[in-house]
């Protein structure tokens, strides 16, 4: 589904205490294991602070088309990963050093286990 439809997504995290945050995201990453994971590229912000401290967290994605079409992940964080090199491989946006915003920064493979999917709107059941 991700690999061929464009859109625009958010994830939501919130913190132990409840506090909530929402963030642009770009879509998730497939790694292949086939597995119900999906992954995320994430600066040392506060969705990834909320992360380390809930696990749960939901991606909505919002098709560019008419209407109202997308998907809603819902997610509990598996692992996490800090390799910068498999990170840089995975990144879809390649700028250059001087343009990359946060290049410095650092930045982790967040993994998670799907645990559902619903249509945008709806149930879909």
């Amino acid at each position: 589904y991700f690999e061929n439809v464009k859109g625009i997504g958010v994830l939501a995290t919130a913190d132990a205490a409840g506090k909530v945050d929402v963030a642009v995201y770009s879509r998730p990453h497939f790694l292949g294991d086939d597995d119900g994971e999906v992954a995320f590229i994430m600066n040392d912000r506060l969705s990834h602070d909320n992360i380390d401290s809930n696990p749960h967290a939901a991606y909505l994605f919002i098709e560019e088309t008419e209407g109202h079409v997308g998907k809603r992940l819902f997610l509990s964080k598996t692992r996490e990963e800090t390799d910068p090199e498999k990170i840089q491989s995975l990144k879809r946006r390649k700028l250059p050093p001087e343009c990359d915003e946060g290049a410095t920064e650092k930045r982790f493979l967040v993994h998670f286990r799907v645990d559902g999917v619903r249509p945008l709107i709806g149930t879909g059941e």
